[in-house]
């Protein structure tokens, strides 16, 4: 119970820490919404107009910095993140909940896929260490070491432009009207699977990796040991013994994946105009919306957090020894 409200304390202080940066950091950014507006419509949209325009958006208001931040404040406590500039006068929050099940649905599903199959692969790379086994090793590491939108590119390059068996871009058919039908869902997986694929095969690595380690530490001890001396099937030596204990490493490292699932993409996003939080966030940078920016970051800061806090609430609970007061 001390151990978990300790976490939780932390945890709370570096929600404020980061909520605190998250309101300061789009003011420091050189430029304005309403001068960013003006110089994309340059041509259409009267000089004149540009005291209205910050009229329109709030940004005529005389308050000091403390003033905008106590309020920023008392608008998160209420739910509310404000209006989008650049998507005037839909609320922040409407623009997020439209994005986000697109990132989790699209790299959520990737990381799941990605983690089983890297721990299984490495979990057999690990026992039969010495093997051919191990051959797949420098494959693996080649692929931890290249960067997923570089394979993003691969990907597009291959499969897109010369093959024509998968759409450079986009979420689904332009052409639907997104809907529940299976036609609808079929466009969804198949505009999905590129940049899926370029997901899991980008990080399938890692996770081969630390669990093939991981096994070949825990196949040394004694507890394996005295289980292949009774007598054991190898089968429930490896999973009741090695894979059981070898696996905490991995279980954590699964948890924070998971938060870096909401974040961790934008880049994926921007190569594939993917309509994710990630290429929302991009947009709200380039188009200097205050208020969505603040919304995606704190979205993602706050699911790296939970992620964070279910990690080591996880590991406690696997790992008493984590628990023990120093």
């Amino acid at each position: 119970m001390r151990f978990a409200l300790r976490r939780a304390v932390f945890y709370v202080f570096t929600a404020w820490a980061a909520v605190t940066i998250n309101f300061f950091v789009p003011r420091l950014l050189p430029g304005d919404p309403v001068t960013a507006l003006m110089g994309r419509m340059q041509g259409r949209i009267d000089s004149n107009a540009e005291q209205s325009l910050r009229v329109l958006f709030g940004l005529d208001q005389d308050m000091s910095l403390w003033d905008q931040y106590v309020h920023y404040w008392q608008m998160l406590l209420h739910g509310d993140l404000g209006l989008s500039f650049t998507h005037f006068p839909t609320p922040v929050a409407d623009i997020v909940a439209q994005a986000l099940p697109w990132t989790v649905g699209l790299v959520g599903v990737a990381t799941i896929i990605a983690f089983l199959l890297g721990t299984a692969v490495g979990t057999g790379i690990g026992w039969r260490r010495g093997t051919w086994a191990d051959s797949l090793l420098p494959i693996t590491t080649f692929f931890s070491a290249v960067p997923y939108f570089w394979l993003g590119l691969i990907a597009i390059a291959v499969f897109a432009v010369n093959l024509g068996w998968f759409p450079s871009n986009g979420s689904y058919d332009r052409g639907m009207v997104p809907s529940l039908s299976w036609e609808f869902v079929g466009s969804v997986i198949y505009y999905g699977t590129l940049p899926a694929l370029t997901i899991v095969v980008s990080s399938i690595s890692g996770w081969i990796l630390g669990m093939r380690n991981m096994m070949v530490t825990v196949s040394s001890e004694d507890y394996v040991t005295v289980a292949h001396a009774k007598g054991l099937p190898a089968r429930a030596v490896v999973v009741g013994y090695a894979a059981r204990n070898a696996i905490l490493p991995q279980v954590s490292s699964f948890a924070l994946a998971l938060g870096f699932v909401v974040g961790g993409t934008l880049v994926m996003e921007m190569v594939f105009s993917y309509q994710g939080i990630g290429y929302t966030l991009y947009q709200a940078v380039s188009t200097h919306d205050y208020p969505l920016m603040q919304g995606c970051f704190l979205v993602i800061t706050l699911s790296v957090l939970v992620a964070n806090l279910v990690a080591d609430l996880a590991y406690a609970a696997l790992d008493p020894r984590t628990r023990q007061e120093g």
